[in-house]
């Protein structure tokens, strides 16, 4: 290799066999969308030398707050943070969360230094409370530093990154907790398949999808993440959503009808992806991860903070180390057979629906609203109760035994704008669904001739709604005004083709 100080923390013979030095030495471009195809196609993958001059220049070229701190301040606090201890016995960082450092064919020397550059960073970034992927970033980074202090620079310029509309890296518990959210919701839309094996095999399907970062950050392989994060240093934090969706594929396609390899699939798939080169390239990966029509980043974006919003009003902005009851322990709980009954659905059934509703409203206990029970059969009653609530789940009972049902993401009270005539709303949100005689859940259509929809005969009508989202008399204040036409790549023309309501029938097309 053409520099040995690239080397110094890298155990070579593990090297060898894992990222060569056999690719280009220089790179030319300049354009954006000239580098962005280079990076996925692997353009410097297989030159260890070009690498490192590669995420040299696209980190110094990330914009950073005006005061960063350098390879200089490395070097003056270094003597001060670790004292007398010796590298390898140093602690972690409390922002790791127990998160171990990723051998990625670093050597005793290399292990010890990234110890020591994160014991700096906290230092230097006492805001960062939380960020279980840096030990991966820092570990990876040194193979391309030529010392210490470089490679610290480089971890706090990503850190310290203050372009509102590029993310990097998740720095505090209430942003890794609704990139988890985000995740779940995206899963749901993307991957129904492995969703609907991850529900029929996970007691808390939600537990599973939290553990996502986990997969790219420690769990793949040192040649697989390194071309991750070359795509990730130009394209930023949607590449890490479309790679594990892909994992996740992957898994399903290798796994279903399959017996898992134990009762915890949340290990099941960390075990895949540690070996997952024996499933796939990393050319495979990222090929299925880009061939996946995802939204756009504004819009990723959108998401994000609604579910942060939701997170902030449930006051859950921080890991909490005295209470075992965690956030998604608490999602579990709202549909616990102690406080969840239904004449139509059981628990178990229950579960299954809340495992598809935006994890945003999945943080929230259902509340009653209507029963036809309770209630009678009668429309007008209906819209009284429900409307000034949503989201609202929708369950039936129909005269001949079959169970179905829709989650409504807009308040019913839409319906009066249309002037007593029948006239559609909601978002592409809405999903309809059947649980008897069998568990199927079906996404949105465009209906061009709504006339044709009929209304279902009903024996049992149950409404469920989320307390927490009542709707704002401030429709600029609702969670997710933003679920509309754009976002589900609907024309302007069909975007509310989702819910109606008139005085003799109510229809949901999906």
């Amino acid at each position: 290799m053409d520099f040995p100080g690239y080397n110094c923390f890298v155990d070579r013979d593990k090297m060898d066999a894992t990222i060569q030095d056999l690719g280009p030495k220089e790179l030319s471009c300049t354009e954006l969308q000239e580098l962005k195809q280079l990076a996925r196609q692997g353009y410097w993958a297989r030159s260890y030398t070009l690498r490192g001059k590669v995420y040299q220049r696209l980190i110094r070229d990330i914009p950073c707050r005006t005061v960063t701190p350098d390879a200089s301040v490395y070097s003056d606090i270094i003597g001060k943070i670790v004292g007398k201890h010796s590298s390898g016995s140093l602690p972690l960082p409390e922002f790791v969360d127990n998160t171990q450092v990723p051998s990625y064919c670093l050597n005793t020397r290399g292990e010890g230094a990234v110890r020591k550059i994160l014991l700096c960073i906290a230092n230097q970034f006492p805001d960062v409370s939380f960020c279980p992927a840096l030990p991966a970033v820092v570990a990876l980074l040194l193979h391309y530093s030529i010392d210490e202090a470089e490679c610290f620079e480089k971890a706090c310029r990503i850190l310290a990154c203050n372009d509102p509309s590029k993310k990097l890296i998740d720095q505090s518990f209430l942003a890794f907790e609704s990139s988890c959210m985000t995740f779940g919701d995206l899963v749901n839309k993307y991957c129904q398949a492995a969703h609907k094996l991850m529900v029929a095999v996970s007691e808390d399907v939600l537990q599973v999808y939290a553990d996502w970062q986990r997969w790219l950050f420690g769990e793949l392989p040192l040649n697989y993440f390194a071309r991750v994060f070359d795509v990730f240093l130009v394209e930023g934090y949607k590449v890490l959503y479309r790679v594990a969706l892909a994992i996740l594929k992957f898994f399903h396609k290798v796994r279903a009808g399959q017996p898992l390899e134990s009762d915890n699939v949340k290990q099941d798939i960390r075990t895949f992806v540690k070996d997952i080169a024996k499933t796939v390239s990393p050319e495979k990966l990222l090929e299925k991860a880009f061939a996946i029509r995802l939204f756009s980043r504004k819009e990723i974006q959108l998401l994000q903070m609604a579910n942060e919003k939701a997170l902030k009003q449930k006051g859950i902005t921080v890991k909490q180390k005295s209470v075992s009851l965690s956030k998604r322990q608490f999602v579990h709980l709202a549909v616990h057979a102690e406080n969840f009954h239904s004449e139509i659905v059981g628990v178990k059934e229950m579960r299954d629906i809340w495992s598809w509703v935006p994890e945003r409203f999945a943080l929230c206990q259902p509340l009653l609203l209507f029963s036809s029970l309770q209630h009678g059969y009668s429309l007008t009653r209906f819209y009284f109760q429900c409307e000034g609530h949503e989201p609202t789940l929708l369950l039936i009972k129909t005269t001949q035994k079959e169970v179905c049902g829709a989650y409504l993401s807009t308040d019913w009270s839409e319906r009066n704008k249309f002037g007593g005539k029948l006239g559609f709303f909601g978002t592409g949100e809405c999903f309809v669904f059947r649980l008897q005689p069998e568990v199927q859940r079906y996404e949105w259509v465009v209906i061009k001739h709504p006339e044709l929809t009929k209304p279902v005969s009903l024996e049992s009508t149950t409404i469920l709604s989320s307390p927490c989202h009542s709707v704002s008399s401030d429709p600029a204040d609702r969670l997710s005004p933003f679920l509309a036409a754009r976002h589900f790549n609907l024309p302007s023309k069909t975007e509310s083709l989702f819910m109606a309501g008139g005085n003799d029938c109510l229809i949901i097309v999906c």
